[in-house]
């Protein structure tokens, strides 16, 4: 289970394209997100993605933001603030 928003945005967006069998070059092309900053996203180097970036991953993947942090990934969530 992610521990940090950045691990479950990772997951959430590898959990997506999966279940549209849609690879993260496709991802990149239907959001008009560059390669690079889907691939540092999902590889874990990019702990700090905008909701700007997410909502163009979600309209390139046909859902809304609400879709996408409808995930039980995201219930379970350390507090970011220690």
């Amino acid at each position: 289970m992610p521990v940090d928003i950045g691990e479950a945005v990772q997951a959430r967006i590898l959990e997506l394209c999966r279940q549209r069998n849609i690879s993260i070059n496709k991802l990149s092309s239907l959001s008009g997100v560059t390669q690079s900053t889907v691939h540092n996203i999902v590889s874990g180097r990019n702990h700090s993605t905008t909701i700007s970036t997410i909502k163009k991953l979600c309209d390139g993947l046909g859902i809304t933001i609400e879709e996408f942090f409808h995930s039980q990934l995201f219930r379970q969530l350390d507090q970011e603030l220690k």
